[in-house]
């Protein structure tokens, strides 16, 4: 039977399947957003806990960076683990993160509770490299962007959402603060375990299997499963693991550049927002945390997700995201004494801010482009420094924004994050190529015939 490379799995309209897979690696998607933005509602009373004075010490940037730096080593070695297979480790990821969510209701002190949130971070980084993969292998051409942008960017802003409302009952309910932030840390756990039947019911992907396993049966039996009928498929990709990734390293590296420079950008607000930001608002990090997510970035994203990431395409989304949030900080630092006043338009800018930054964040930092823009062959390994890449920049902002926001003050923070935005930008126009619309090997250029397989 001859081949038609993927063009089958690529055609295919948006159905069943593809809203499974899209559940099944959302909802640990929705875990990590749960896990990394919970810290930045509780770390207060984390802190008030422990005996620590205030936010901007050490012991409070090792707390909030812990998970971040545990992610890029989850990364490192999952992404390599996963040239082994996408599904093998799948659940594994979620595993981890289920078992430190708990650990974390018996840590005795701070040194412990940050190793376990270390640990917390390996399972994170497993499922940024793992989950991407999975979707964008699984996906169709003209849906790719969307399946991308909501089961990551939707699922992850919802969870940290989830982490700040269960705050806010627990306190409503009169629960002790030493005893609230350990149940919020925990609760992590349960979205973890929900999906681990499903992630291990996932079939393996038909462009690993074909490409690298070379399992001719079992990747035409995934692609009948989405596409109804059995088709050619191309042969096993025989060329060396360096001379490709040589090949497409301009281009990956170039990917988790971008993830490293909004990383920094948005970390400084997810971290430190909730406490420093808010604090100057009149508002407690929890109440600060919920409104942005439900007011602001939900809408946002969905919008974004669904209607423009696969319309208008990627570069367009992040440029002018990027544009629009620098603007919108410029005028929240003109206009600080007039903030001070009035609360009000503090909130209504920063929230601005958030929408717009949400473009970036529905690429970058939904880990599209490393999944996009590198062939089979290396794609996990390729992701995995992508997200090495975000982890970087996000654990920069966990320990040096709260010491430029103690020292140098609000608005020299602020220019900071300003700067970041305009180089966000003009990276974007410079080191990637557009990718909506186009099919994963057309964006990789991987050569399919057997000739060149060998």
């Amino acid at each position: 039977m001859p081949h038609t490379g993927f063009k089958p799995l690529d055609d295919q309209p948006f159905k069943a399947f593809h809203w499974r897979a899209v559940f099944t690696t959302g909802m640990g998607v929705f875990t990590d957003g749960y896990d990394l933005a919970s810290i930045g509602v509780v770390l207060p009373l984390v802190l008030a806990s422990f005996g620590i004075a205030h936010i901007g010490s050490l012991d409070a940037a090792l707390l909030a960076g812990s998970a971040l730096l545990g992610a890029a080593v989850g990364a490192i070695i999952f992404g390599m683990l996963g040239q082994q297979g996408r599904k093998t480790f799948y659940g594994l990821d979620v595993a981890i993160m289920a078992i430190a969510a708990v650990a974390q209701i018996f840590a005795p002190n701070l040194v412990w509770l940050i190793a376990i949130r270390f640990i917390l971070g390996i399972g994170v980084g497993a499922d940024y490299v793992l989950s991407p993969t999975i979707m964008a292998e699984h996906s169709n051409r003209a849906d790719r962007g969307r399946s991308l942008g909501f089961g990551f960017s939707v699922t992850w802003w919802l969870g940290g959402a989830v982490a700040g409302l269960l705050l806010l009952v627990l306190h409503a309910c009169g629960v002790a603060p030493g005893l609230i932030w350990r149940i919020v840390l925990a609760a992590g756990a349960l979205p973890a375990l929900s999906v681990l039947y499903l992630r291990r019911q996932m079939p393996e992907t038909t462009r690993y299997l074909a490409r690298m396993a070379g399992d001719t049966e079992a990747a035409r039996a995934v692609t009948v499963t989405v596409t109804g009928q059995a088709q050619g498929l191309p042969p096993v990709d025989r060329r060396s693991f360096g001379s490709v990734f040589c090949a497409h390293a301009p281009q990956i590296f170039g990917a988790a550049l971008l993830w490293f420079v909004f990383d920094i950008v948005i970390y400084s607000t997810v971290l430190f927002g909730p406490s420093l930001i808010a604090k100057g608002l009149g508002m407690t990090p929890a109440g600060f945390t919920v409104l942005m997510d439900l007011a602001f970035i939900m809408p946002a994203v969905l919008v974004g997700a669904l209607f423009l990431l696969d319309r208008f395409g990627r570069k367009p989304v992040m440029t002018w995201g990027y544009v629009g949030a620098a603007l919108v900080l410029v005028a929240f630092a003109v206009l600080h004494q007039d903030i001070m006043h009035n609360p009000v338009l503090g909130l209504v800018l920063f929230g601005a801010f958030n929408m717009l930054i949400m473009g970036p964040s529905m690429v970058s930092g939904s880990g599209i482009l490393g999944v996009e823009l590198a062939p089979t062959r290396i794609r996990t390994v390729a992701q995995g420094i992508t997200v090495v890449g975000g982890r970087l920049g996000a654990s920069l902002s966990a320990f040096v924004f709260p010491l430029l926001f103690v020292k140098l003050g609000e608005n020299a923070a602020i220019g900071l994050l300003v700067g970041l935005s305009i180089v966000g930008a003009i990276l974007t126009q410079v080191v990637i190529p557009e990718t909506a619309g186009r099919s994963l090997e057309d964006l990789s250029g991987e050569v399919m015939d057997a000739a060149a397989a060998e």
